[in-house]
């Protein structure tokens, strides 16, 4: 499919690659959430919502840019390992590409799922390759949403990657969503930290690209 097309615009890329170069946590109460395998990630309390929204930056090594670009476009490799994905899968939408993502939830709470839009563009910045992928809740009349399944409808994810100079890649991720109903946000904060659902792309996707790259690898 073609994922060089979709509703961004080029401040937003733009933005996703000054980060990548300078952190923007200054302004702001950003908070240094937990440090692991060479990624940093923040968080920063959304008023509106109770919920926090977090930042990543840091290096994958051995992780090549462009490898690590693809495999996060892959949804197919990622039902693979995600033990949480009921459905993932692409389909064209009026012209865009959208995709749907149901994610269990443990009993008694009801399962979510997510409809959204992403854009993945490699810019060159100056003679620096910069691969950058933006998402984004959409709604769409062709994902209705279900009575037994609760709608995510504030996702928004941002990712850019380049190398690191050496074998491996520098990345920017920021990443919030609300899974909505009737979950306090204390007990969604507290799920964060304890089960570290924000290390998905750091280091779980880094130890599976390592996978992905040396199969034999232990």
């Amino acid at each position: 499919m073609d994922y060089t097309s979709g509703s961004f615009t080029d401040e937003q890329f733009l933005e996703a690659c000054a980060e990548l170069q300078q952190p923007a946590l200054a302004g702001a109460d950003w908070q240094l959430f937990l440090e692991t395998l060479g990624i940093s990630v923040y968080r920063l309390l959304d008023q509106e919502t109770g919920l926090y929204k977090y930042k990543v930056f840091g290096v994958l090594k051995d992780c090549p840019p462009a490898l690590l670009a693809d495999v996060y476009m892959d949804l197919d490799y990622r039902k693979q390992w995600d033990q949480y994905v009921k459905e993932l899968y692409e389909k064209e939408c009026d012209g865009k590409i959208v995709v749907y993502w149901e994610v269990k939830y443990p009993f008694p709470m009801s399962n979510r799922d997510y409809v959204y839009i992403r854009q993945r563009r490699d810019l060159d910045m100056e003679g620096r390759k910069i691969h950058v992928v933006l998402a984004q809740s959409t709604s769409v009349p062709q994902f209705a949403e279900r009575p037994d399944v609760i709608r995510v409808k504030g996702y928004k994810q941002s990712l850019a990657i380049e190398s690191d100079g050496k074998k491996g890649s520098k990345v920017f991720m920021y990443y919030f969503d609300n899974p909505g109903g009737q979950i306090p946000s204390w007990l969604i904060n507290w799920a964060a930290k304890n089960q570290r659902r924000i290390e998905w792309d750091s280091q779980n996707l880094s130890s599976l690209l390592l996978f992905s790259v040396n199969p034999n690898a232990p």
